[in-house]
């Protein structure tokens, strides 16, 4: 995948053989971040002000509590009781109305992340079906889900808590030691060492662990991948008893992932007790030295001794002063807890824009013309494709094909045949030589124009949820019942789906696992037969319906090709007999040429395929 925009490579750490995020590559994963968060302005401030609220609020509280414990301790006899439950309920309410906004904070928080990761979401999705034909065909689909929901649930949960917990976290810091100063400077003075080696502590610490979460992400993703393309496949494993092998190399890609995982949470584990233990320190360090100066208070207040008032503290000062050190020790405790959370959020959201930041399909010429009342001739001048750098496909191939022709393709696995099909379909671009249609290059016409000129049937057929209708009218959305109904008893499937308790109403499942094989694919050639497309690319059409079916679809198909461009790739020949022209395909050249009679007194290597079939 792409890298991150305006951000250099990351670099490889030789040691893990896995890449790194940089520091430049995070800081643009957070700016765009908060691009996403900048888009509802006023939702973000409104969320800083109850936060900046709520913090404030339950900063003051201490200080309430220093003076209802120093009113009570006034001397025998001598406690200003009214203060003592000012302070107190002061104290209860500034509390209460503090947890009141962090709970509505909390909430609107959690609205404003899903806001941001259905735009992310979108923006992914909407992205995806921009990018070539190519991306999909190197990119795993299982990988490419879990970018979709995993990844950017990460983030999700980065937004909706770890980001507010900072923020909130930064201002309890601030506030508290501000709180500190003005109780005691002196006592403060224990913080000047503590909290630098909490802070040295986790930046080393996070520089160790970051990697580990990429890592991680990249482990997941690769299992997700791979138990995806096992599932889908199900029946061929059962079929080859391959359910041991499988199940082994399952494990070992689960084993990895646990270890990746268990890696990345072990060392950042360490993190949050090692910095607790710190700030335990520091609050035995605080609470010692408090002791001290609350002597010292005493005694100037009974004349026992003059100690400079900067060393003496009042109980209440004590009181005010360890729970202020807890609020400020706190916040740094918690931020090296969300320090994973954080280098996963950040690893995650690279991932996903690196989706973003793929490059979209080529688009079409700033002059490109709409191909529109489309007659059907196709011409391939000397055309040269490879899908790979230095490894080519087609070599140089030629072909006109006139109006209305019947052009099949045959040849052995790997010749070229499918590939010629993405070509014309504009799927990939050839490298060198140009193909016309109606006279007009390719480059030179609209993607869209060009791709509804033809209507696709495929070996590997897909349905999608819906109903029966639904499906069939994929390519021509608004046909009328009695349309419908026709290219069904035209692909001889209309008897089928009157049986059905619902008829054309009947819900398919995901991928029309619910019905044959065979009858999937007559859905698919009643679906092409419907769209009223000048061109038509069948791509072995009929190889999941049985020999007599074959026939009667086949004789429907040449009625419906008359007056159409057809192109067929066949592997079984006795499907293509009656076709204008056959390309044999062998080595990505079209190495013979013409009908099949012609072809069979040749005697070359037509004539050696078709009797290998049949013999």
């Amino acid at each position: 995948m792409n890298n991150m925009k305006g951000a250099p490579m990351n670099k490889r750490d030789k040691s893990a053989g896995y890449q790194v995020q940089d520091k430049k590559t995070r800081q643009a994963v957070l700016r765009r971040v908060a691009g996403y968060l900048m888009t509802h302005k006023p939702t973000v401030l409104l969320c800083f002000l109850m936060m900046l609220v709520s913090n404030v609020l339950a900063l003051v509280a201490p200080k309430l509590s220093q003076r209802a414990i120093d009113a009570i301790i006034a001397g025998k006899g001598a406690v200003d009781f009214p203060k003592v439950y000012l302070y107190v309920g002061l104290m209860l309410a500034f509390y209460a109305l503090s947890a009141l906004l962090s709970y509505l904070l909390a909430v609107l928080m959690v609205r404003l992340s899903q806001k941001i990761v259905y735009r992310m979401r979108k923006q992914v999705f909407d992205h995806l079906l921009t990018l070539p034909v190519g991306y999909f065909d190197t990119h795993a689909t299982g990988e490419i889900i879990s970018r979709i929901s995993y990844d950017i649930d990460t983030v999700n949960a980065s937004l909706s808590h770890d980001l507010l917990q900072i923020c909130a976290s930064t201002v309890t810091v601030v506030g508290s030691l501000a709180m500190m100063a003005s109780i005691s400077p002196v006592l403060l003075s224990v913080f000047v060492i503590t909290v630098p080696i909490s802070i040295l502590y986790t930046r080393h610490r996070s520089k160790r662990v970051r990697p580990l979460f990429r890592r991680r992400s990249q482990k997941l993703g690769e299992l997700n991948g791979y138990a995806e393309e096992m599932l889908s496949g199900q029946k061929s494993i059962r079929a080859y008893h391959r359910e041991k092998v499988i199940v082994e190399r399952f494990n070992k890609r689960n084993t990895e992932a646990v270890d990746a995982y268990y890696a990345s949470e072990h060392y950042n584990a360490v993190v949050g007790p090692t910095v607790n233990f710190i700030n335990n320190l520091s609050l035995s360090l605080v609470a010692m030295l408090g002791g001290i100066f609350f002597l010292f208070h005493t005694m100037n207040a009974q004349g026992m001794a003059s100690v400079p008032v900067v060393f003496t503290v009042s109980l209440g000062g004590i009181s005010a002063f360890v729970q202020y050190s807890r609020k400020f020790a706190g916040p740094i405790n918690e931020f090296a807890n969300i320090v994973s959370e954080l280098q996963s959020a950040c690893a995650a959201a690279e991932k996903v824009f690196a989706v973003i930041d793929e490059a979209p399909e080529t688009p079409d010429a700033e002059n490109a013309e709409v191909l529109s009342t489309v007659e059907g001739s196709v011409k391939l001048d000397h055309v040269r494709f490879g899908y790979v750098e230095g490894k080519t496909v087609i070599k140089d191939l030629s072909l006109d094909v006139k109006r209305g022709n019947l052009i099949a393709i045959v040849g052995p696995t790997g010749a070229g045949k499918t590939t010629i099909i993405n070509l014309l379909m504009r799927f990939y671009d050839a490298q060198d030589g140009q193909i016309l249609v109606d006279g007009k290059p390719m480059q030179g016409l609209t993607r869209r124009s060009l791709r509804k000129a033809y209507t696709m049937v495929l070996q590997e057929t897909w349905l999608f949820h819906g109903t029966i209708y639904e499906n069939i009218t994929y390519g021509r959305e608004g046909a009328t019942r009695e349309e419908v109904e026709a290219a069904a008893r035209m692909a001889h499937i209309h008897s089928y789906i009157e049986a059905l308790p619902d008829g054309y109403d009947t819900v398919l499942s995901d991928d029309g696992v619910n019905i044959s094989k065979g009858h999937k694919q007559l859905l698919t050639i009643a679906r092409a037969m419907l769209a009223d497309a000048p061109m038509l690319i069948l791509d072995e059409a009929t190889s999941n319906v049985d020999s007599r079916t074959e026939q009667r679809i086949q004789q429907a198909m040449y009625r419906l090709m008359e007056g159409r461009t057809c192109f067929v790739i066949a592997h079984r020949l006795s499907t293509v007999q009656n076709a204008d022209t056959i390309l044999v395909v062998k080595d990505g050249n079209v190495i013979e040429q013409g009908n099949h009679d012609a072809l069979m007194a040749q005697k070359g290597f037509y004539y050696s395929l078709y009797h290998a079939q049949f013999e």
